[in-house]
């Protein structure tokens, strides 16, 4: 039994039962938290020191394209309709290689754990079975918590994105489920669906059916722009196909064009809602969905979405989703002539939507999202003796507010650790480093894009 002990730290716990605790320890053995509180006696326990470290539980990125992590910093200035269809979905995916799923994946899931991303839902295009095996791969050897989300393949646009009548590839979904994911303890299954908004009916349909049939995740595109599910469409029908369909496996990307009606209805079904607001804001989906979330009673989960636009790390999220969505409430009396007396959302309900929230939009708050003995030790430590985060009066406000990826100076996935003093442990950082360069420059010149 491998045990170790965390010792000596300032716990935000994100229980609310067992809520900050200066001065405490978490103990844990074979990858459990077993034991939280003061004085905590492991005699035999590896001790890892977290003097003047807020301790916490790792973030939850609940919808993120991993494999775009050697094409980053080419979508900066692109739309979604403008330049993201064209050039991401239109062209780059389709030059994808195995190889290329396996670098962007892996280089993408250790940014994660360098900026203290424990879990993400990876949404995935793979063009083959061999694809979403190295995909697969990736995930594993980067040593991240992860679902591993099958979307439609990349090789064809037109075929998979406008109006589609095929449907998710069921045989090989299946052979890479029962060979590589179903007996690993940190992967799960999803299945990224288009739904009506970008395929008929009868596809949305059976999709989300063949999801149900696997026990996975299904993690749908809807809401965003002006497709069909905005309220800017003059034919708008909400869900559409899929209102009598939906349910706590389901899951939401983005949705900002939903009417409050809907989102109640989809909130009432225990349905979850992703959102990623930096690059909803850039691309044109429209205003974040947290608002009407919020409204309706639920809570949103932040992500990143595409890291060929934006940082991979979910500080960011918090900060923008938060200070946006109190922008939004502040507005109204503002236009009223009153004065601004109280903030709407709070610190602590921000990292909520990047921890516990996350978990449960993943169907993990059984394993993850609180540091609650019982659940698996994916934990992270903050340095709190920083010249930028000393001193701290309220733990939950500078893990918010201060905290940046140089700051998360410990990393713990189901108890092993993966990043310590500021570095990670994983040697493929360095031995793949020159590879998954190169796989990125040749991507953008194969396609032909002018930066």
């Amino acid at each position: 039994m491998s045990v170790t002990l965390i010792r000596n730290g300032t716990l935000v716990t994100m229980d609310p039962d067992l809520g900050e605790m200066g001065g405490a320890d978490v103990l844990i053995e074979d990858g459990k938290i077993v034991d939280v509180g003061r004085n905590l006696g492991a005699p035999d326990a590896e001790v890892i020191d977290a003097t003047d470290h807020i301790v916490l539980p790792g973030f939850v990125d609940s919808h993120i394209h991993l494999a775009q992590a050697q094409v980053r910093g080419i979508a900066g200035d692109w739309s979604l309709m403008g330049e993201y269809f064209e050039h991401m979905l239109g062209n780059i995916t389709g030059l994808y290689q195995p190889e290329d799923m396996y670098l962007g994946g892996l280089f993408g899931g250790l940014e994660k754990l360098y900026t203290g991303t424990t879990t993400a839902l990876d949404w995935s295009y793979p063009n083959s079975v061999e694809h979403a095996e190295r995909g697969v791969d990736a995930l594993q050897d980067a040593g991240l918590r992860a679902v591993y989300t099958w979307g439609p393949p990349g090789d064809d646009a037109a075929k998979w994105w406008y109006e589609s009548d095929v449907g998710l590839p069921e045989e090989q979904i299946r052979e890479v489920y029962d060979t590589r994911i179903r007996d690993d303890d940190l992967l799960g299954l999803g299945l990224g669906l288009r739904g009506p908004d970008f395929c008929v009916d009868e596809t949305a349909r059976a999709d989300l059916e063949l999801a149900r049939e696997l026990d996975a995740l299904a993690s749908i595109h809807m809401g965003a722009a002006q497709w069909p599910s905005s309220e800017y469409n003059p034919e708008y029908q909400g869900f559409g196909c899929l209102d009598d369909m939906l349910g706590p496996d389901v899951n939401l990307a983005h949705a900002n064009h939903f009417s409050q009606e809907d989102i109640q209805h989809a909130v009432d079904e225990g349905v979850s809602f992703s959102s990623t607001p930096e690059v909803e804001m850039q691309m044109g989906h429209g205003i974040p969905v947290t608002g009407k979330v919020h409204e309706a009673g639920g809570r949103v989960a932040w992500g990143v979405d595409v890291c060929s636009d934006v940082s991979g790390e979910m500080t960011t999220q918090m900060r923008i989703g938060l200070q946006t969505q109190r922008m939004l409430d502040n507005q109204p009396e503002l236009e009223a002539g009153e004065e601004i007396t109280s903030v709407s959302l709070t610190a602590r309900d921000t990292l909520e939507m990047a921890t516990v929230e996350g978990a449960k939009a993943l169907q993990m708050e059984d394993q993850i999202g609180t540091l609650t003995p019982g659940k698996r030790a994916d934990i992270i430590m903050v340095d709190a003796s920083d010249f930028m985060t000393a001193p701290v009066h309220s733990p939950v406000q500078t893990v918010v507010f201060e905290t940046n990826p140089h700051h998360i100076d410990t990393v713990l996935v189901d108890g092993e650790v993966v990043k310590r003093d500021g570095e990670l442990l994983n040697p493929l950082v360095e031995s793949e480093h020159d590879r998954f360069v190169e796989s990125g420059r040749r991507l953008v010149e194969e396609a032909g894009i002018d930066l």
